[in-house]
């Protein structure tokens, strides 16, 4: 018998329509033989009454409250617990035997890091024991439990994390994610009106999209998925479709699948300030001050060039005030554009290819569209531009790499 895990987000179970689907999808693989875990997220969205951002809001009220880490965890962890209960009983309302099992009793044993915590094993006997006795098996995504019993929270998103940490842990099939789109597309259709869904991306390409924005999967997932080897495929919760399939190039590249694929996908973010600090006589510590103050007082820094006479960085928009300030009272003279956008142009299939950075310059340039700054990986080149041109830009790139093509 073949194991899967399946994990469904909030939206999946919001309401009576988008459960019957859910249930769909878990009766067809039990009729094929499978064994079922599935893995759910707190019902519905910041608003709906059982959502973690709602549980949150509960004890956030103008300083009312004062609820330590521990207790916050204890809190939002009751969101996927109700969405695991009313799963549990409609399965069993369908003559389906099932069962719940929060993340500690499914074996999930993490850090005591409150609100981002770190799985540091799995234990899934009980899990084993209830798939091989015929059940299907509901485990409360987003969560976990100390050694002293407490429970913790994996942090944003932790309910993909906990799909694919028990996917290795069980060594399943494959990991089934299903979201509220048809799999991952080529670019955020929000901004790309012909971005076409893609059948099969590597971990490696995937990872990079998801850290540059792209939010249909969280990067540390699909970091545990790729060191355990374990498919994942992406896929709508309302409709029949293989959505995605996310495995490794060197496999992708075996089966004669996009072997000629350059750019896979288009990735960006928005909200970002570039700041420029530095001039011709620049003391030798510049760099390492200006890191060392960005670091202490919590302010991640991204898009960094270091040069002889200075460096330039990005941050967010909301930090953009804290971090001029700093600056200031290092002694410095920051110039800051802020209202820019980072756009990623990412494929597998560009390393020691030539031309990707000249038909993203020349695209650009044809446009009027500066370039403020640019950097480049094996798999993902990054430019900064004005954020008011993004929509031109995503759009005009997507075209330069013919992704508005199907390749299937």
């Amino acid at each position: 018998m073949s194991l899967i895990v399946q994990k469904f987000g909030g939206t999946s179970l919001s309401d009576d329509h988008s459960r019957s689907h859910v249930l769909r999808h878990i009766v067809r693989e039990q009729q094929a033989g499978n064994g079922i875990v599935v893995v759910v997220s707190a019902m519905g969205r910041r608003g709906e009454p059982y959502a973690t951002d709602s549980l949150l809001e509960l004890v956030s009220s103008r300083g009312k409250y004062d609820l330590h880490a521990r207790e916050k965890d204890l809190l939002i962890s009751c969101g996927e617990v109700i969405s695991a209960a009313v799963l549990c009983g409609l399965l069993n309302a369908q003559g389906i035997a099932s069962v719940v099992l929060t993340g500690g009793q499914a074996g999930i044993i993490t850090n005591a890091r409150f609100g981002a915590a770190r799985i540091e094993r799995i234990v899934p006997d009980a899990i084993i024991q209830h798939v091989a006795e015929g059940r299907v098996v509901i485990v409360t995504g987003f969560q976990g439990m100390t050694e002293q019993g407490d429970i913790t929270t994996l942090g944003r998103g932790g309910s993909d994390t906990s799909a694919t940490a028990l996917g290795a842990a069980l060594e399943a099939s494959v990991v089934d994610i299903y979201t509220d789109v048809d799999g991952i597309l080529t670019a955020d259709p929000r901004w790309v009106s012909d971005a076409r869904p893609l059948s099969v991306v590597s971990y490696e390409e995937i990872c990079n999209m998801a850290h540059n924005g792209a939010k249909v999967i969280h990067p540390r997932a699909v970091e545990i998925a790729m060191r355990a080897s374990i498919p994942v495929r992406v896929r709508s919760t309302f409709s029949e479709g293989e959505g995605t399939l996310v495995t490794r190039s060197e496999k992708i590249r075996s089966n004669g699948q996009w072997s000629d694929r350059t750019v896979t996908g288009l990735a960006h973010v928005r909200g970002i300030s570039q700041i420029a600090v530095g001039n011709p006589q620049v003391s030798a510590d510049l760099q390492s001050r200006i890191f060392r103050a960005m670091a202490s007082h919590g302010i991640s820094v991204d898009f960094i060039n270091v040069i002889p006479t200075g460096v330039h960085y990005t941050v967010s928009q909301p930090d953009t005030e804290l971090a001029v300030q700093l600056l200031r009272d290092l002694g410095y003279k920051p110039i800051i554009r802020m209202d820019c956008a980072k756009v990623s142009i990412i494929g597998g299939g560009m390393n020691e290819e030539p031309g990707v950075m000249a038909g993203i310059v020349e695209t650009l340039t044809n446009l009027g569209i500066p370039i403020l700054q640019s950097a480049d990986s094996n798999t993902t080149i990054w430019v900064l531009i004005p954020e008011s041109e993004l929509a031109v830009a995503m759009q005009a790139l997507h075209r330069t790499f013919e992704l508005h093509l199907t390749y299937d």
